[in-house]
């Protein structure tokens, strides 16, 4: 088996690759994170989907190829000129909205919202503002990662930062966590409670 190898990736992947790599973007996620966000929301028809930390739009491919036509993504990115990348290639589908902010800010006002799954892909969400995130995952929902074996694009003394992220998510009561030595470390996390 190869992991590497997809029969069928998203109709824009290779526009988008090419345009995040002219822009010198090192932080996309990898084909195997977005073939596992694929598979993941194909799992939830008529599902409500986050993503924190669009980047170029490299994983929104990913995740709106497995959605259905009922589905619907948000997806947050501060950074305007990457995020002009998943504007030209993915901006006209209507299954997505993006929005161009900061996601902890976003994630401070969106009291009401649920989602079935969020990927969080930045900070917010993911090294800060965890709580603000789990609030907006329903019972049922995934909470997926990425990011948590050592990268080249980590900071000076990142190390300590993932291992105490592990740490809080697998200490929760309302999680159940699943760790994967793949790709980039992936985890992925059921709410429970």
């Amino acid at each position: 088996m190869n992991d590497q190898a997809h029969r069928s990736c998203p109709a824009q992947l290779e526009s988008i690759l090419a345009e995040t790599e002219a822009l010198g973007f090192d932080m996309a996620s990898d084909r195997l994170t977005g073939s596992l966000l694929r598979t993941l929301v194909a799992t939830k028809p008529a599902g409500r989907f986050l993503e924190l930390g669009t980047g170029t739009g490299f994983a929104t491919a990913w995740i709106l190829d497995g959605m259905d036509e009922r589905s619907h993504l948000t997806s947050i990115e501060q950074d305007q000129t990457v995020l002009g990348v998943a504007l030209k290639h993915l901006g006209e589908n209507t299954k997505v909205r993006f929005h161009n902010e900061d996601g902890g800010v976003w994630l401070r006002r969106a009291c009401d919202a649920q989602f079935d799954l969020i990927f969080a892909d930045t900070w917010p969400g993911k090294y800060t503002q965890l709580e603000d995130a789990l609030r907006v995952l329903k019972c049922g929902g995934l909470y997926v990662i990425d990011d948590m074996l050592p990268q080249p694009t980590w900071p000076a003394g990142h190390a300590p930062v993932v291992d105490e992220l592990i740490e809080r998510l697998e200490s929760r009561s309302d999680l159940v966590v699943t760790k994967m030595n793949w790709s980039t470390g992936i985890i992925v996390a059921a709410k429970v409670i």
